[in-house]
């Protein structure tokens, strides 16, 4: 058993992530994400959505998102099986229909009726309306939500026995490294971000995907410190800052 709400947040301030930039990768609204790391887990809709975002967000910090389901299931989800399953099913009172039974079959009828009369006017005056006719509906269809720009995900490693030493800037190279250190063989780190700047020493030992897909890292055999520039359309080699 592990805390899940503790363990995203650490995660996420590890890699020095914020709540719109998470957002904005996985499409979870912010205030879904913080109840997640709150484990308020009533804030969500139905336990759909919660083991859904669960996957979603843990998976977008390189965690295992399968990991956090089951131990949610684990802890929340037998316990509200077993009180549903205790509630016996208690059909409704025949007296309850007969007092209520005359109204609602009456209201039932008169909506039945105007909602068939509108429609039989609508097809009439579309067909017999011609050219020039009164438009009967004028339905606008509602506006194009705005398109997110993509996402950078980026996952870095090491072979076996290989090292190497790297310093990851998101945005811009001037602003505050998120991350410094060596990674050791068989050590990964995950950055998320438009835009991500790597300073690494000795390229050759370094092992990228971006996006889930394996990327060469560009000028391997050129020497020992190189500038790399990922968006996510690719990794360039970018020039020393001047």
């Amino acid at each position: 058993m592990f805390e899940i709400g503790n363990s995203l947040r650490e995660a996420r301030l590890r890699q020095g992530l914020d709540f719109p930039e998470i957002e904005q990768a996985t499409k979870i609204r912010g205030k879904y994400l913080r109840a997640l790391e709150e484990e308020q887990f009533e804030v969500l809709p139905a336990q759909t959505y919660v083991k859904g975002f669960l996957r979603s967000y843990a998976d977008q910090l390189g965690l295992d998102g399968q990991l956090y389901v089951d131990e949610f299931n684990s802890r929340y989800v037998r316990g509200e099986l077993e009180e549903e399953e205790e509630q016996p099913f208690r059909p409704p009172s025949p007296s309850g229909w007969e007092r209520t039974g005359s109204f609602q079959g009456k209201a039932v009828l008169l909506t039945i009726a105007v909602i068939v009369g509108l429609t039989v006017f609508v097809f009439a005056a579309a067909k017999y309306g011609g050219k020039h006719g009164p438009s009967v509906l004028n339905v606008n269809p509602p506006p194009a939500p705005p398109k997110s720009k993509p996402t950078a995900k980026l996952v870095v490693s090491t072979p076996a026995g290989r090292s190497s030493y790297i310093v990851v800037y998101r945005g811009t190279r001037s602003g505050r490294p998120v991350y410094q250190g060596t990674l050791e063989q068989r050590q990964r780190q995950v950055f998320v971000g438009r835009r991500l700047w790597i300073y690494v020493f000795a390229p050759a030992n370094l092992r990228l995907r971006l996006n889930g897909k394996a990327r060469v890292v560009p000028g391997q055999g050129q020497g020992s410190r190189r500038w790399l520039e990922v968006t996510p359309g690719g990794v360039t080699l970018a020039p020393s800052p001047g």
